[in-house]
Order: structure tokens, then sequence, then C-alpha cells
């Protein structure tokens, strides 16, 4: 079993009198780490929202029935808990009036549950984003070594859970859960009724990555108006399968504006897309594909360790650039990518002497732990 960053977070979360949220995409691991959290546990009743007794359950639930159900039982899990209807004002029910039990819901659609429960559970719960695997977890799994050794093959393959245990099958495997992952919870959500349009999407995304992106552009390439591909984007980012970097843009006239880079939550579906598992040595795209490598797991890391950073990237019309900032407390730091350690990378001057006291960095596969850690 690999040991989860929230393990920890979790338990010391429980009986703090507010419910415990879990969102993150499907099959990233959510219901495994309750299971590890929990196996020794009798007290615990586990609700599966995918069934629909489940759901009946909840339709007219009191508090009366709800305790009368829920009986000795102590812990109180909800999986899939997107699925009940008005679930903010259900959960609020369990947490207000059966103050006895400790409360768990996971979800897999960042906008089908906390869209309906941020309001109702103001104050009333302790909520968290769970990734697939990251590179910190399986450093601390099987050390660091190792884990750099295959940092070429994460790059092809991705962090999803059941990619890393099937050695072997990862190829058939991740266009297994590409295929499942995407068309479960991002197609079924808002009566999405042309499937082919958020593929071709996805694909025109997929070949974008690290690259501005041109909202027009994309609605030319997939026969569909400005606006339903902001909509589709948006649906894309709350599911978990993207996510985008704004530009940073202050004190410069040719600092580009209003742009953004969207990247993907793991590069295993972002290859499955374009149907390319060639090796990092044989492939065009290497050097976007640390960029998204990088990027997507210092999100991971930023959220495990609650670490509340803005994030961007710089560019002007005169195409100087950085490709990832930083800022907190005032503190800018500047990163750029390069998967080759003999490839260096040099601060533009112009945004060296704009914002003074910055840090810049080079990361590349030999110093990639210090980003990531």
């Amino acid at each position: 079993m690999i040991t989860r960053s929230l393990a920890n977070t979790i338990n010391d979360k429980l009986w703090k009198n507010k419910a415990i949220i879990v969102m993150g995409a499907r099959q990233v691991g959510k219901t495994s780490l309750l299971k590890m959290l929990f196996a020794n546990a009798n007290d615990v009743l586990w609700l599966n929202a995918d069934e629909p007794d489940v759901r009946a359950l909840f339709e007219n639930a009191t508090s009366a029935i709800l305790k009368q159900y829920f009986g000795n039982h102590k812990i109180i899990i909800v999986d899939e808990a997107q699925r009940i209807s008005d679930v903010g004002v259900k959960l609020k029910l369990i947490t207000d009036q059966i103050r006895d039990k400790q409360l768990i819901a996971t979800g897999s659609s960042s906008f089908a549950l906390a869209n309906k429960i941020n309001e109702p559970l103001t104050g009333r719960k302790w909520e968290y984003k769970m990734f697939p695997l990251s590179f910190g977890e399986m450093v601390n799994h099987h050390g660091l070594i190792n884990e750099k050794r295959l940092v070429p093959h994460r790059m092809i393959y991705g962090y999803y859970p059941d990619i890393v245990t099937h050695e072997g099958d990862e190829k058939s495997v991740l266009l297994q859960l590409a295929d499942s992952y995407l068309y479960k919870d991002v197609l079924a959500n808002e009566g999405i009724r042309k499937p082919d349009v958020i593929l071709k999407l996805l694909q025109a995304l997929a070949f974008q990555i690290s690259g501005e992106v041109s909202i027009r552009e994309l609605g030319e390439v997939c026969s569909i108006d400005s606006k339903t591909v902001e909509k589709y984007i948006s649906l894309l980012e709350q599911s978990y399968v993207i996510f985008r970097l704004s530009s940073f843009s202050r004190n410069l006239r040719n600092e580009l504006k209003n742009k953004r880079k969207i990247y993907f939550y793991d590069n295993g579906i972002r290859n499955a897309l374009i149907n390319n598992f060639n090796p990092v040595d044989l492939r065009q795209d290497t050097g976007a594909l640390f960029e998204n490598f990088a990027v997507s797991e210092r999100l991971k890391f930023l959220n495990y360790n609650q670490q509340w950073k803005n994030r961007w990237f710089w560019r002007t019309t005169e195409k100087q650039e950085i490709d990832y900032i930083e800022e907190s407390d005032g503190q800018i730091e500047a990163f750029e990518f390069k998967w080759n350690p003999k490839k260096q990378g040099n601060i533009p001057q112009i945004f060296k002497k704009t914002y003074t006291g910055n840090i810049f960095k080079v990361i590349n596969r030999d110093n990639v732990e210090e980003f990531l850690m």
C-alpha cells in the first residue's frame, strides 16, 4: 500500500465537529485511502451514492430517520456524494443534528459537489483535494533514487494508481481509464450531447500544453463558438482533467494580459488522448511534457502541504518569457523548465529589472526534486 499524503491530514481532523470532504477525479484513490485509514475500525458505515437505494435513503431524510439508519456506527462515509440531490443540505443535517458521528464525504467532480455544499456547510467542513499519486508520495514509498529513475516513465504514463501498480500493462489500462474517466464525469454532467466535440477540444489542448491557448483558435478547430469553448474548459477544469495558469502582468506595457496556459493534471491522460506513448528520447514534445509534469506535480505538493501561493506564467509581446511564477508574501519566484540539464535558462533582464528581489531557478531532470518536495 502506497501511503497517501492526505492520510495524516484526515486523521488529524477527525472528531473536530466538522465534516471532512475529499474531492478529486475518479480512480485517484479516495476510497482506497479511506479504507486504509479505517481498515481496523468496526464502527464505520459505508454509503455509496452510486447505488440507487443509498440515494433513496437521503431523498426525504430527517435526522430521526438517519439516526435510526446509522445505528451504532460512529463514522459515516458517503462515497460519490455528488449523486445525492441537495447534498449540502443533507450533509449539514447530519453535521448539525447527529453530532456524535464523524461524517466523511467524497466526490469525483468539484463543481458537482462543491457548488452544492459550500453554502450549507459553511464553517462546518474541512475540504481537501486529492490527486493521482505524486512524485513525493512515490519517493516516500520507494526512495528518491528509484523515483528519479522513473521520471521519464511517469512523463509518459502518469501517476494514476492503477497505472503505477500495473507494471507492463500501462498503455492498455491507461486507455481504458482515460475513456471512462472523461466520459463518465465530464460528458455526463451538464447534459453534454456531443462527446466528439469535447474529445476534439481535449486533443487540441493536449497538443498545446506549455503554450499559450487561444480560445478563438480552439473554437475554429472544434467548430464551436468561443463561449462554448470557455464553458467546456471550465467543466474540464472543475472535473480535474485540466487546470489553467493566467499571465502575470503588473508594470510593463508590453506584458501579455488575459492570456492563459492550460495543463493536464496527469501526463498519462494527456498522452492517451493523442495516443502517443513513445519514450521521451523519441519525442518532439519532451520539453512540453516535462513542463506539464513539473507544474502538475508542484500543484500537488502545494495543495498537500497547504501552501497558498499565486501562480502564473509571464510573456511579453517581444516573446520574452518565463515558464512559471509563484508569489507568496510579496516574494516572487520565477522558474524555467529544461529537460536537458545542459541547457541554460536566463531570466529576461527586463523582468529582473522591473520585479527586483525575485528568485530565479532552472528546473531540470537532475534537480527536479528541489521543486517537487
